[in-house]
């Protein structure tokens, strides 16, 4: 799908409570203006469909931007992780549901916000609008559930050091060329709850990733191009069941279609 969107970007998901009275859209959704809707066939499914859309403010209608992209999500698919809504806060939540924890391989389902886009190079691409972090060989996620800079990029230059595991950002291949990092355990940061959650490029249809969302460099990179922070963007991940369990109550477009490039 092509709407001029810029190059990607970390999505760090931000746990923060909500109120949503049936009908009522939720607080996650208040400011915001954008959204990428990330669909799966069921909670264990990795490939789905990703759909971009707009609105001229809040409480108006959402429409449909572009295209539905084809993406995959966590190699063993999806569970219910900490972000600004998720069902915690939902009676609709069954016993069974997955729950995201550290090291499942599974992505976050929820409402998340959309904070810091990243990449190889020293600067973003001209129009980007999201904030970027240009990947230094020190710059690193702590996925170390002991440590205090737990689920946190930085540069190991700038702090002490007191962790025994991360991932190296500066990747050696080219799914971090460019990134959005997603606000998922952060507000308050739970150990073991999950780390290091990010919108990136993939390897292919049907080869899931760690718990990341990802796509192709170039829908990457058109995403990228149309994210703008004053619009609030949000990330609502969701298995298409409970998509359309959460619709009204969340306040969501319709189901995108099962379809996509």
């Amino acid at each position: 799908m092509k709407i001029g969107w810029v190059s990607s970007c970390m999505v760090v998901v931000c746990a923060a409570s909500f109120v949503s009275a049936y009908g009522q859209e939720p607080a996650a959704l208040h400011a915001s203006a954008q959204i990428l809707v990330v669909t799966t066939q069921d909670w264990n499914g990795v490939d789905g469909v990703l759909q971009a859309y707009e609105r001229p403010r809040a409480h108006k209608k959402w429409k449909a931007v572009g295209e539905p992209i084809a993406i995959v999500v966590g190699e063993n698919g999806l569970g219910w992780g900490a972000g600004l809504a998720s069902a915690n806060d939902e009676k609709s939540r069954m016993a069974s549901d997955p729950v995201k924890h550290e090291g499942d391989g599974k992505s976050p389902a929820g409402i998340f916000r959309l904070s810091t886009s990243f990449g190889y190079a020293a600067e973003k691409q001209a129009g980007w609008k999201m904030p970027y972090m240009s990947l230094a060989p020190s710059v690193e996620c702590v996925d170390d559930a002991n440590s205090k800079f737990y689920n946190r990029v930085l540069d190991r230059a700038t702090v002490t050091p007191d962790w025994n595991s991360s991932e190296h950002m500066l990747r050696p291949d080219e799914l971090y060329r460019w990134g959005l990092v997603v606000d998922h355990n952060t507000d308050p940061v739970t150990p073991g709850s999950g780390s290091c959650i990010f919108i990136h490029i993939w390897t292919g249809p049907g080869q899931g990733t760690t718990g990341c969302t990802a796509m192709t460099q170039e829908h990457l990179e058109d995403v990228l191009a149309w994210l703008d922070p004053a619009k609030n963007p949000r990330l609502v991940q969701l298995p298409r069941t409970e998509y359309k369990k959460l619709r009204r109550h969340w306040k969501l477009p319709g189901l995108p279609r099962n379809e996509a490039r």
